[in-house]
């Protein structure tokens, strides 16, 4: 065999190996010259003793069976001595099948579903996310990295009319909500857990502020002075009858405000709970809502506030890419470092993921599987063969060099032993 080629397989492991293979290489073809040596040497003292004819047939049949060995052992790789012997160099001129049977082989053998699965299922992948995530640092380089997209991601939108698409589609979808039902739903929970009285009693406060400030007073004494006779006027009723209904509203307030059970109460709750039903059920008070939703959508003010939310973001964005601010980075590692110590924390949470990877996955392989074959096939088909010569034989050369040693020991065995029946058959 000719010596192994450098390949661009070789590392440390292989350069020892080849070393190896060297050596007993070297050492079968010693036992070969050597046989025939011994061979050589006992045909000449054939004359002396004929003991010498059994190690003439052991030498004879040994060397016989060594050339035979190291022809079959060639033959596997190279052609013996160059020649254009038939059925030689076995692994170049079978290449092609090599590669189809070796990517059917894994196909087949090694991405089937089921094993697959069993492979996948003994990951856990959401232990691996959680530590992962829980890493300040990692969070950190992910965050960064994140921000870097961000800034490309947005031009893109822009650039491609996603932004538009995105713009269009959440409008289609706010014209399409029926407001009145969910103001209704709203209401209801509010009066139901009964924070409508709070409000009730803001507006008590306001009210009361309000009418005890000395310009509403003023405003109200003019327009009952407007409306009082002249005789009246001359008594000065109007500051009489002002102090009295601010007098009396306040009282009023007050008393309504103190007592949770006032019957005033009572009749905002009925007043609240029939706008409620109305709001539910009255097409007239749906139609009044959608109509005002349109117009709020329809205002120009929005499509400008729009705008200058997004631009705010963008910039926003931009600096946070570009380190002028962190502010946005920080928070996003958080968010990543509290989710990867809540996932740790939530075993029902980890089970559900690594399930869900496991299907994507493991569909995922099941449809690549061919593309996975086609792959392989392809890269064995583009090696070059003295590489991939070189790598079989450094790894598996050494074994099939002992097959030479045992060739011609069981070669001298069986030329021994046929040499002794023909001894016998002679007497």
């Amino acid at each position: 065999m000719k010596p192994v080629a450098t390949s661009s397989f070789a590392s440390t492991a292989d350069a020892a190996r080849a070393a190896e293979l060297r050596r007993v290489k070297a050492l079968a073809t010693l036992v070969l010259a050597a046989t025939l040596t011994l061979f050589i040497t006992a045909k000449s003292l054939l004359h002396v003793h004929p003991a010498f004819g059994f190690v003439a047939a052991f030498a004879e049949a040994a060397t016989i069976g060594g050339l035979a060995d190291w022809y079959a052992v060639v033959a596997l790789f190279r052609r013996p001595l160059g020649l254009p012997i038939p059925h030689t160099a076995i692994i170049q001129s079978n290449q092609h099948r090599i590669a189809d049977k070796l990517g059917e082989f894994i196909e087949v053998h090694f991405l089937e579903a089921a094993p697959v699965e069993a492979k996948l299922r003994e990951v856990d992948f959401a232990s691996f996310i959680a530590d992962w995530l829980s890493d300040r640092k990692r969070s950190e380089d992910l965050a960064r990295f994140l921000l870097r997209l961000l800034p490309e991601a947005l031009s893109a939108s822009e650039t491609s009319g996603l932004k538009t698409f995105v713009t269009r589609r959440v409008m289609t979808q706010l014209q399409s909500i029926n407001l009145a039902p969910l103001a209704a739903g709203t209401l209801r929970a509010f009066i139901e857990e009964g924070r409508h009285q709070g409000l009730l009693d803001d507006i008590l406060r306001a009210v009361h502020g309000a009418l005890t400030q000395a310009e509403t007073m003023t405003a109200i004494r003019a327009k009952i002075r407007d409306e009082l006779p002249t005789l009246l006027k001359l008594y000065r009723a109007d500051a009489f009858l002002v102090k009295k209904i601010v007098a009396s509203a306040t009282a009023f307030f007050d008393d309504v405000r103190s007592d949770s059970a006032h019957p005033f109460r009572g009749e905002f709750d009925r007043m609240m709970l029939g706008f409620v039903e109305r709001l539910s059920s009255d097409p007239s008070y749906a139609g009044r809502i959608d109509a005002l939703k349109r117009d709020l959508l329809a205002r120009p003010e929005l499509g400008d506030l729009t705008r200058t939310v997004w631009s705010n973001v963008q910039s926003f964005i931009q600096r946070s890419a570009a380190g002028e601010t962190h502010v946005l980075q920080q928070h996003l590692a958080n968010v990543f470092v509290e989710a990867g110590a809540a996932l740790a924390g939530d075993g029902e949470m980890r089970a559900e993921i690594n399930q869900g990877l496991v299907a994507v996955l493991r569909s995922f392989i099941a449809e690549q599987k061919s593309g996975v074959s086609g792959f392989i096939s392809d890269q064995v088909k583009a090696w070059d063969m003295g590489q991939l010569i070189a790598l079989i034989e450094v790894n598996i050369g050494k074994d099939l060099q002992y097959i030479r040693f045992n060739g011609s020991l069981i070669g001298g065995l069986a030329g021994l032993a046929l040499y002794s029946l023909e001894v016998l058959l002679r007497l």
